[in-house]
């Protein structure tokens, strides 16, 4: 089932910058067949709904796994029956 998603990851405890467990989230969903557009607050992710928990599950094993103890993430899903939702379709112009 295609899905729409706004994923946010918080590492907590990793001191004033978290560039470095975000980067590595990037790095995670790209290697999904998604489109994604990051922003200040997350990234938009266009995709399977199951790949999409997926990779959510996968941010939190691997940063857990590179030392990250504490991690929140906020996820906003999306699915419909009536059409395909895009992240195209999402934009207000």
């Amino acid at each position: 089932m295609k899905a729409t998603a706004e994923l946010q990851v918080i590492p907590l405890c990793a001191g004033v910058s978290v560039r470095t467990q975000v980067t590595r989230v990037i790095e995670l969903l790209g290697e999904y067949d998604f489109i994604l557009e990051t922003h200040a607050s997350g990234t938009d992710i266009e995709g399977e709904m199951s790949d999409i928990l997926a990779a959510a599950e996968q941010a939190h094993t691997t940063l857990h796994a590179e030392g990250s103890v504490r991690l929140i993430s906020y996820l906003k899903l999306e699915s419909r029956t009536d059409k395909t939702p895009t992240l195209a379709g999402k934009k207000l112009n």
